[in-house]
């Protein structure tokens, strides 16, 4: 079952009668009045004036705009003062070693270790007043409607609280528009492997991730697996007992032998025919005894996993959008010749053979809180591996999806769990920190040049122009074409709005 409230061309012209009646009743879901209010707060500003005219064409002329979505996902959270707001004149206790550098945004800085994306800075929307209430590692939070969040969660990925990745959504309505019509490469997909699962000894504790939810593992992204080594030592840190450890970590540098595979899918070409066609014929049987049984929720979506499964093991555009061994070396290496690089040079060529939505895991890696989740060593770890990666890979992607004509109607994305804190702890790190971060956006409608918000002195608290993970949900769903006041069936059959109680935010076209 699938529900839309109002016309889905509707943007944020308010709400019905109707579409009150069934936000009324999600109060069982986890969204008080106050959430509501806001909402029905919003929506009553733009249906009245706000927002102006020009704001509303652009609304229009962005509605879709995003054909694909590439998502960048630093688990662990990289800090705000180092990357997109720098502090020069805070105290050295908050400003730390790095310095600040201009960028193509006259009077924007950014930290001295990004001088490639300062020089793409004219292309991006920085927003640097992000803002909300959890500070622990809420991957699920961020990336989906769910209006509350435990740390408990991060470590459940198949509660059935949990609410669907944005990626998931996508690919659940873009499957209805279209009839359930599967595509010749899956709408949504993510690199390297299936995440926190590299983690170390302790990471099975920790099964972070996206994943579908009450829309059921079919519309869980389809994984890839990473086959390569490390090229460069790295020193991490093990949380029990401060041991260092000398790590040959892909992401510091890696042979460029390594490969991106299907996770657990064989080639096609290990798949004889007369076997391939048993297997269609054992699925035509399937489906022909399950019709006669009740067909509910569940069971549709297990029929869909078995299709898209058969769908991976015959055709061959996966395995050639994966093989960036078809780049040149000159291609590769400037993606940087490092995990974060070339997984986002595979995530342009998956889009670019048809893939709307890929996420990219900037994951841990052999040991937990040894990357982005800086609590200690925290300025080795940026300038040994993470801003240098960063810094080229992103850049790169950018420029890279602009001389191919793609930037237009292709959205880029780099966002996390939230910040880090002004201070430093005693291990000379930065803990975790959700009052305010930064994020940075691109592409597909995405204003250029645009900085958004602003945080206070410290890099502590929103100054102004607060801006909640839940509104760059509902943005991004717009540029996709799926108005965020959509709702989708949970298990129970009640209406759960696809971005929570995030709005749209028209300032983030602004100079596009």
């Amino acid at each position: 079952m699938f529900r839309i409230l109002g016309n889905r061309r509707q943007l944020c012209d308010g709400f019905s009668r109707r579409d009150w009646l069934h936000v009324g009743g999600l109060g069982f879901l986890g969204m008080g009045m106050a959430d509501v209010l806001r909402l029905q707060d919003v929506s009553s500003q733009q249906a009245h004036g706000a927002p102006a005219s020009g704001d509303r064409s652009s609304l229009d002329s962005t509605f879709g705009r995003a054909k694909r979505c590439i998502l960048l996902l630093p688990y662990g959270s990289p800090p705000q003062h180092e990357t997109f707001d720098p502090k020069p004149g805070a105290p050295e206790e908050i400003q730390g070693e790095l310095k600040a550098i201009p960028t193509s945004v006259p009077g924007y800085q950014v930290g001295e270790y990004l001088p490639k994306i300062s020089r793409v800075a004219d292309r991006l929307t920085v927003i640097r007043s992000m803002t909300h209430p959890f500070p622990v590692h809420c991957t699920a939070y961020v990336t989906s409607g769910i209006p509350d969040y435990s740390p408990a969660l991060e470590s459940r990925p198949r509660d059935p609280k949990l609410w669907p990745y944005i990626g998931s959504v996508v690919d659940y309505v873009t499957s209805r528009r279209e009839s359930g019509a599967l595509p010749r490469v899956p709408r949504n997909m993510a690199l390297p492997w299936k995440m926190n699962s590299r983690g170390g000894p302790k990471s099975a504790a920790v099964q972070a991730g996206p994943y579908a939810a009450f829309l059921g593992p079919a519309y869980d992204p389809v994984l890839t697996d990473f086959d390569g080594e490390g090229s460069r030592k790295s020193i991490k840190i093990s949380p029990a007992g401060g041991k260092k450890h000398e790590v040959y970590d892909p992401y510091a540098g890696m042979k460029p032998d390594g490969r991106f595979t299907l996770a657990g899918a064989k080639r096609r070409d290990s798949v004889t025919l007369e076997r391939q066609n048993r297997r269609n014929s054992l699925l035509s049987r399937f489906g022909q005894a399950r019709r006669q049984l009740d067909r509910n929720a569940e069971s549709q979506s297990f029929d869909r996993y078995q299709q898209l499964a058969l769908s991976l093991l015959s055709t061959t555009h996966v395995h050639q959008a994966l093989d960036i061994h078809q780049e040149s070396d000159a291609m590769r290496n400037g993606y940087g010749m490092n995990l974060f690089g070339q997984s986002c040079l595979a995530a342009r060529r998956l889009v670019e053979a048809g893939s709307r939505f890929v996420t990219v895991f900037w994951d841990e890696y052999a040991f937990l809180n040894t990357d982005w989740d800086t609590h200690w060593n925290h300025f080795y770890r940026l300038k040994d591996r993470l801003l240098p990666g960063f810094d080229q890979g992103f850049s790169k992607l950018i420029l890279d999806l602009e001389d191919r004509g793609l930037l237009d109607d292709t959205l880029v994305v780099w966002m996390s769990e939230h910040g880090r804190t002004p201070k430093f702890n005693k291990n000379a790190g930065r803990d975790h920190w959700s009052r305010v971060y930064s994020i940075a956006m691109a592409g597909a409608g995405v204003g250029r040049g645009n900085i958004i918000g602003e945080s206070d002195r410290l890099a502590g608290d929103v100054k102004s122009h607060p801006v909640s993970p839940k509104d760059i949900l509902a943005t991004i769903l717009h540029l996709m074409g799926i108005d965020a006041h959509t709702t989708i069936p949970d298990r129970q059959d009640r209406p759960v709005p696809v971005a929570g109680t995030g709005v749209l935010r028209p300032e983030i076209f602004r100079g596009a």
